[in-house]
Parts: C-alpha cells; structure tokens; sequence
C-alpha cells in the first residue's frame, strides 16, 4: 500500500485558501493523489480534503503541526492530519444478532478494511464462535437495569487497555449512556435498522409493518447523547410491499445493514468524513 498523509480542513470561506494549501504541500515536494472540497454557502464553511504521497514529501511528519501551523491561524483552520501507516485500533460491541459482525469480520481479513480489531465486546455469548474463529479476544459483560453504570466502567477499562480509538455498534442493542458517549466524541459509529430519523429507538422494523411503508431502510451514523440523533454518515433503502410481513422486512433489512455499516465504518477509516453540526460531508 501506498504510504500517505491525509489533510482535513474546516474553516470560514475566503479566497486564496485553496492556494496556500497547494502551496506549502508543493514547497515539500508532495505529491497530491487525491483533493476535494466543498463550500457551505448557508454557514460560510470551507472544507477540504487532501491526500498525499509520502514517498517524497520533504518534512518530516513529525514537524508537520509546527510547520502548518501559520497558515492554519491566518485562516482559523479546525485541521487534523492522518497517516496511513497509523491504523485505527477498533473495537466491536455486539449483542445477539451476528450478521453485522461476521460481515465485518470478513472484510477486515479480507484488507478492505484497514484497521486493527483487539477485542469484540457483547452482552451475550452467542457471537462467542464467530470471534473465536477469527482470533479475536471476546468478552461478555451483562448488562441489565441495575448495572448499567459498572458494565460500562469494565467496558472503558478494556478499551483503554487495549487502546481502542474507534468503536462500532454492530447491532449492540443497549443504549450507550451520555458518560460513554461523551469520551468517545465522533468515535462511536452505529448502525440502525431504519431510514432515519423515521422510526428511531427500539422495534422499527416492526413500526414500519404497521405503518404499511413502501421503503424501508438503515442508517448509518456516530452515536451521540440523544438516542439515534448523530451525524448521519450513510444510509439505504429497498422496496416492500403490503405481502411482506415483519419477517420479510427483517430479512430484508439486514442485508442493507451489513451494507451501510461496512461503507460508514470504511469511510472513517479512509479519514474521508467531516462533521459539521449535525450533517456531514463525505468526500468521495
């Protein structure tokens, strides 16, 4: 694989912006292999993504910040850079349903996912087998009305061991507390089983069939402190009828589950998402 670093830039809109980015990436010899960006007109945004080989590129990573550090003041940047070569370490939080979580295994190994799984987290052992297959350390904290608070301190206390940035919900179903969500900001990517924000909190496939929608849908997107209400990443719809009954719709489901989940999770990983406020740009 190619070793590259990758930009990402908000800030207020004006002119030369564009310029003095290819301008101090041109005075160290970078070769740009991707750049894109995208103007918010209704805030007065910039934003900006910009990849670039390595193999040539005359500063020294670690000097970067100091060096990118006047032109991010003259234009109030909000910036990070990310490097390639630094895989996110992510965990897997998992309840009963496993077809996210075999989805996503099998992309990992397969390299279409770059990044590093130390442990998969549930609240049962019926996910037990796929973790063993694949080699993954896998840990059962139960979860119910009166320990929710110490499940979650045993769960952060993994994370931190094992030094997790990233962590996905595939098809975790608890409701992560604020605490939890407030120490992973941006970090905690969650797929739901409904076109959001219809249908949002528990059951939605079977609101649909009452409901007697024609679509029904899944979303992806990072989870905040108010339920099913994050940044939207990804999202997917298919076809159904008034023949379909709540299982049909199940089935249908998951396989737009397993689809929005693994484009949200690569998404992230390829540093090709920008939050701002409540949307996000995905630059492609």
């Amino acid at each position: 694989m190619t070793n590259t670093a990758t930009l990402l830039i908000s800030c207020p809109d004006r002119k030369g912006l564009v310029a003095a980015i290819a301008n101090f990436l041109y005075t160290y010899d970078a070769n740009i292999l991707h750049a894109d960006q995208h103007q918010d007109e209704a805030e007065n945004l910039f934003l900006m993504r910009v990849e670039w080989d390595l193999a040539d590129f005359k500063l020294d990573m670690n000097a970067f910040s100091a060096a990118f550090q006047p032109i991010a003041e003259r234009f109030c940047m909000d910036w990070r850079i990310k490097l390639s070569s630094r895989k996110f370490r992510m965990a897997i939080f998992v309840s009963r349903y496993d077809h996210c979580l075999v989805d996503l295994l099998h992309r990992w190994q397969s390299g279409e996912l770059q990044c590093d799984i130390p442990l998969i987290i549930s609240n049962h052992e019926d996910c037990r087998r796929h973790a063993d297959f694949y080699g993954i350390p896998y840990y059962v904290i139960p979860v119910g009305g009166n320990n929710k608070r110490e499940a979650e301190a045993q769960q952060r206390a993994l994370l931190e061991e094992h030094g997790v940035d990233l962590i996905v919900l595939a098809r975790y179903m608890q409701v992560l507390s604020a605490e939890f969500c407030a120490a992973y900001p941006r970090r905690i990517i969650n797929i739901h089983h409904s076109f959001l924000p219809a249908f949002d909190g528990a059951k939605p496939y079977h609101r649909a069939h009452e409901r007697g929608v024609k679509l029904i849908g899944a979303t992806g997107h990072y989870v905040t402190e108010v339920l099913d209400d994050g940044p939207i990443i990804e999202q997917g719809v298919i076809r159904v009828s008034h023949r379909d009954t709540i299982d049909d719709l199940i089935q249908k489901g998951r396989d737009l589950e397993r689809m929005v989940l693994s484009r949200s999770l690569r998404w992230h990983l390829d540093h090709r998402i920008l939050v701002c406020g409540k949307k996000t740009v995905i630059f492609d």
